[in-house]
């Protein structure tokens, strides 16, 4: 795909991620996506053209290329949120180039997202988070093995961490603060405050955990000694739906989504729930507040004598 890309287009690219890297600290995962989404509306532009563009040609793209690139994106089997996204990415790259450039891109810039429903989070109740953390490690074949996963999924649930956060901590990071900084996407950083259940959790694991853990160490092991994978806090809250009865959305980020719906429920403030789940914009915690809106309505249809 990339051979029908002009090396002009493929260095403006690699400059702007750089730009990206740099001067917003972007994650690699998002300049990874970028880079693909954005390639492949190069390539398509070269195909639907008959040939490479030269960098101001990719600026002033009329609206019927734009929309001719996003049909051949759902016709592939891209869904409206993937094309959504993508064509936000090509946004940015388009708005960068043209500054750059000094070409107006008024036509590319206003092309319309198609419109998706929003998934909502699907979080689990408090009882239901209370039982996972206290049933996750019975299925462990290893006492420290269960102590490590009930520490990780309180970290999730008592903290707000994404996955990757919690298993990125090292051993610099115990014994835990009242208050834990965590680097979350892009490189950003955001202070969480503590509870005691995730103390002494972590604590437990620490006192059980066969290897040795120093500043430089992951804080959480796998069985063989290496930094603990991902899927085995996964296949640990497989075990624990199981037993518990729990649908299928009862995953690791399910208890951040948790973490922030009961803290809405007990009164939490919005914007200080963004601060501590490291959201860039506040319209990413307000997902939450149509998650409480459809809970109040459900029970609203069941209740109510003329529902």
């Amino acid at each position: 795909m990339s051979l029908a890309i002009s090396p002009a287009a493929r260095a403006a690219l690699a400059e702007w991620l750089a730009h990206l890297r740099a001067l917003d600290g972007a994650a690699d995962n998002t300049l990874k996506a970028y880079s693909t989404d954005i390639s492949g509306y190069l390539a398509f532009l070269a195909q639907h053209r008959g040939g490479t563009e030269g960098l101001r040609g990719l600026v002033t793209v009329p609206q019927s290329d734009m929309r001719a690139w996003m049909a051949h994106e759902r016709g592939r089997g891209v869904g409206a949120r993937s094309l959504a996204r993508a064509l936000s990415a090509v946004k940015g790259f388009t708005a960068w180039l043209a500054d750059r450039e000094g070409v107006d891109a008024t036509a590319a810039l206003s092309t319309r997202a198609p419109k998706f429903r929003r998934k909502l989070p699907r979080p689990l109740t408090e009882e239901a988070a209370m039982q996972v953390l206290d049933t996750v490690g019975d299925k462990a074949r290893e006492e420290w093995v269960s102590a490590r996963d009930t520490a990780v999924v309180t970290l999730l649930y008592g903290c707000g961490l994404r996955i990757s956060e919690a298993l990125g901590l090292t051993g610099a990071a115990v014994p835990l603060p009242d208050v834990l900084r965590i680097k979350g996407k892009g490189g950003k950083e955001r202070l969480v405050p503590v509870l005691p259940a995730a103390k002494d959790a972590v604590a437990r694991y620490l006192r059980l955990c066969p290897y040795d853990i120093s500043a430089t160490t992951p804080l959480f092991f796998g069985a063989r000694g290496g930094a603990l994978n991902p899927r085995l806090i996964s296949a640990a809250m497989e075990r624990v739906r199981a037993q518990l009865g729990l649908p299928a959305s009862a995953t690791p980020h399910a208890l951040r989504h948790s973490f922030a719906t009961h803290l809405l429920n007990a009164g939490g403030d919005l914007r200080a729930i963004q601060e501590l789940l490291g959201h860039a914009s506040l319209s990413t915690t307000q997902t939450y507040t149509a998650v409480d809106t459809a809970r109040l309505m459900e029970v609203y249809a069941k209740a109510h004598p003329r529902a």
